[in-house]
């Protein structure tokens, strides 16, 4: 038997804004997306067996552990992708990063079983074959194995590494609040005014500039779905300097502060940019550096 510890951090979008509505069901984004050292953590064991068995469990009661977690899928297409047979993987689930929170938590470990069974198995995949087979299961999972500072565009798949500041974070979430991709987009979408502020690219000039970027935080879901949901007021009339990462419903700030809600809400403060995605946890501290 192999075993393998993994590292799988949450993504904040300083911004996102929403292009188009593509041929195919999805919207072509251009967004600035950041890895905070927020994880959830993935033991993987590998062992023979007469034939390719994938069994997940966890701590949380909010996902599934079986055929429909991207997980599962993730591992189901490395092993059609490398053709290694007679495998039993066994995939624990240490789940920290809050659920349906627009974080990233479901790419992010998918992103990192690939990464990982790539690494059991002594990498029999090139890094443009992992981005392939990220790019065929979701938005985020590129970003999640590429890691530090992107600029995504496409449908999240096409990324460019840019540089940017370190900064603190702190994350608000609604505890019984989760609002799916599907909603918040198609909410956009039935918006008759649609805002064009470009701040993808003022993000980039700040970035590039070494200015302070909190003015320049903008997404467009949040716009989408605010309207609807009292917990996401509350959290901007709390904290008026926050905003809404990916689909929500979780916001964030960029400081550390006390928490000022009540317990309806999960803030979790403390955290930092980082310049890394998916790792081995015995190599964190080689790749633990705060951008600068």
């Amino acid at each position: 038997m192999k075993n393998i510890t993994v590292l799988c951090p949450a993504k904040i979008n300083l911004t996102l804004e929403v292009v188009n509505k593509r041929e195919d069901g999805f919207h072509n984004i251009k967004s600035i997306m950041q890895m905070i050292d927020l994880y959830d953590t993935l033991e993987i064991a590998v062992s023979e067996n007469p034939e390719n068995e994938i069994l997940l469990s966890g701590n949380s009661d909010e996902i599934p552990y079986n055929e429909k977690n991207l997980v599962y899928k993730a591992a189901f297409l490395f092993f059609q992708e490398t053709g290694i047979n007679g495998i039993k993987t066994e995939i624990y689930i240490d789940k920290k990063i809050p659920v349906s929170a627009g974080l990233a938590g479901g790419s992010t470990d998918a992103a990192g079983v690939i990464f990982g069974l790539n690494e059991i198995f002594e990498r029999p995949l090139s890094k443009e074959k992992l981005h392939n087979i990220c790019a065929s299961l979701g938005s985020d999972l590129n970003v999640c194995l590429e890691g530090g500072c992107l600029q995504a565009t496409s449908r999240g798949e096409k990324i460019q590494k840019i540089k940017s500041a370190s900064y603190p974070v702190t994350i608000i979430k609604p505890k019984n609040l989760g609002i799916s991709a599907k909603e918040a987009y198609t909410k956009y979408s039935l918006k008759e005014n649609k805002p064009k502020l470009n701040m993808t690219e003022k993000m980039l000039e700040a970035l590039g500039g070494r200015e302070d970027i909190s003015k320049y935080l903008y997404n467009d879901l949040e716009y989408a779905v605010f309207d609807d949901y009292k917990e996401l007021q509350k959290i901007k009339s709390v904290y008026p300097d926050s905003i809404m990462s990916g689909s929500g419903s979780a916001y964030f700030l960029l400081k550390d502060t006390e928490n000022l809600l009540d317990d309806d809400f999960q803030v979790i403060s403390g955290l930092r940019f980082i310049n890394h995605g998916v790792c081995l946890a015995s190599r964190l501290s080689q790749h633990f550096i705060p951008q600068s």
